[in-house]
């Protein structure tokens, strides 16, 4: 009897991907609590920026015709500030005093820099002559009432809220966090500041996939550590159905060893089984299913498979459910090979490697020597994920890659 292929990763990424929702399910938020979200309708802008020609700099506004020989002099009848403009009409030899941002005086269509005048008194004379609209801004330049300029799907950081804010909207329309519960696994397993016992080890991964799925958008809940039984699985899992949350993470215990109770804990409570191992290294043993409505990802116990797992699957599916349509897109990066590799067997290899810049164009990445996926050490200091495909051919220095990056919070 032959093993059944191995699925590939981006077949398994596409079943994956399909369970989340055709659209993200919608709440209205205030500016301040929509940092990191992923806005869900397009956005039109409620005002003009800015509403009428205003000023780039300190100095004069005057007409452009009468400045344009030297020498000219020209008398001050006001000044325009922003949020306090000049309410005349600036006439033939007049000059307005005039800051930055305030609206530029009917009838000047010019600003003068204040360091090319000279005052005296109520008179200035140019040093410089005037340029027919220099160091105007014209109503509208940045954007017109009516405008869509944030579109759905867009993550919302820093410079997307200040223009959310510029086109005079309080809140926005964000898709809803997908709820994610983590459930570590297993009886060697201790939280992080007890004292392990001599066959046990400090649980690790959860934090890693907590911080994955905060950064993707998604709202971790913590679901602690269950132990190599049934009771304790199934407890976890009843747990995370009456919270209700979209995506249960499971972490060890997907293998087939007699300790490896997942998969039989997540059948006996009605999983339906998506598909168990793909080929791809880290990770063979990845889970997925669906217990209703909730989506199921049975990540490996090992810490940098979990991890990669989390990078390659979780992350997307939480971006599918915010709505984001490049979820499903690949992460992928150019780059060069800093050292030869050998043929790869049948399974993708996502090896943890450093990048090293190259003042003449694309970084080098260097696969460390060891890949054990149980070397956190090694992920943590690594700058990316160099991707091998399935029966890629020896690789040669200087040969184009690609790498997936990974934030280490550098």
């Amino acid at each position: 009897m032959t093993d059944k292929p191995l699925l590939p990763v981006a077949e398994a990424r596409a079943r994956v991907l399909a369970k989340a929702p055709a659209a993200p399910h919608i709440e209205q938020v205030s500016l301040h609590e929509a940092v990191g979200r992923t806005l869900a309708a397009d956005i039109k802008a409620l005002r003009t920026q800015p509403p009428k020609d205003v000023s780039a700099m300190d100095g004069y506004a005057l007409r452009a015709q009468d400045g344009a020989t030297l020498p000219a002099e020209f008398k001050v009848i006001g000044t325009s500030s922003a949020g306090h403009g000049f309410v005349s009409t600036v006439g033939k030899g007049e000059a307005v005093r005039i800051f930055t941002g305030a609206p530029v005086p009917l009838g000047a269509d010019a600003i003068v820099i204040q360091e090319t005048v000279s005052a005296h008194g109520e008179t200035i004379s140019l040093q410089e002559p005037a340029v027919l609209a220099k160091h105007i801004r014209e109503a509208g330049i940045d954007f017109t009432a009516g405008d869509v300029i944030l579109k759905a799907g867009v993550r919302l950081g820093a410079s997307e809220l200040a223009l959310a804010a510029a086109m005079n909207h309080a809140s926005l329309p964000v898709a809803k966090r997908p709820r994610v519960a983590i459930l570590s696994t297993g009886d060697e397993l201790v939280p992080p500041g007890a004292k392990p016992g001599p066959d046990q080890i400090v649980s690790s991964n959860s934090f890693a996939i907590h911080a994955l799925v905060l950064q993707a958008g998604g709202e971790p809940i913590d679901l602690g550590i269950a132990g190599d039984d049934f009771a304790s699985l199934e407890a976890a899992i009843t747990k995370a159905r009456d919270l209700k949350v979209d995506v249960l993470v499971t972490i060890g215990g997907a293998s087939v060893g007699d300790h490896d109770l997942v998969q039989t804990a997540l059948a006996r409570e009605g999983m339906e089984l998506g598909f168990w191992k793909i080929a791809m290294r880290p990770g063979k043993p990845l889970i997925h299913g669906s217990l209703g409505a909730m989506s199921i990802l049975g990540f490996p116990g090992n810490p940098v498979s979990a991890i990669v797992c989390g990078y390659l699957f979780l992350v997307p599916l939480i971006r599918a459910f915010c709505g984001d349509p490049n979820a499903s897109a690949m992460p992928l990066k150019p780059a060069l090979l800093g050292e030869s590799l050998k043929a790869n067997d049948g399974r993708a290899d996502f090896m943890r490697a450093e990048l090293e810049p190259n003042k003449y164009g694309l970084p080098f990445v260097r696969p460390y020597a060891v890949q054990d996926s149980s070397l956190l050490s090694v992920l943590a200091k690594s700058q990316g994920l160099l991707v091998r495909e399935p029966h890629a051919p020896p690789a040669s220095i200087g040969d184009l890659c690609f790498i997936i990056p990974i934030n280490n919070g550098n």
